[in-house]
């Protein structure tokens, strides 16, 4: 087994480029410049977040589980992924976390219908 890929330069903290490509079997080998895919530039955290996503089949309710964090960490997390990957981010994820707070709090009788339209107004 090698050893994992680092995407940056020790150095200089530039992107790197993979030159060289061998085959473990026939030992061919090609010399070139390859870009390294760019997922791999993601933290070791967010490819594990990704993983499991990908292995829950995309389910967050089955990632909240597998992880044992809140579906609004889950929504931020692949935010974050998605953002880094390049992907468009919603402006304020945070507003989607406070209109599920006040949903939960309406199904667990904390504040009435009345209150929750108004809370959600405000959002």
């Amino acid at each position: 087994m090698g050893l994992p890929v680092i995407t940056t330069c020790p150095v200089c903290e530039q992107q790197l480029k993979v030159s060289k490509l061998t085959c473990g079997h026939c030992h061919t080998t090609i010399d070139n410049t390859f870009d390294l895919p760019q997922i791999l530039s993601l933290k070791k955290e967010q490819l594990h977040f990704i993983e499991t996503f990908i292995l829950c089949r995309g389910s967050i309710k089955e990632v909240e589980k597998a992880l044992g964090i809140s579906y609004p960490t889950v929504r931020n997390k692949l935010e974050e992924v998605i953002g880094d990957l390049g992907g468009s981010v919603p402006i304020k994820p945070e507003k989607e976390e406070e209109k599920r707070n006040v949903i939960e709090q309406l199904s667990s009788g904390s504040i009435s219908a009345e209150e929750a339209i108004k809370l959600l107004k405000k959002k």
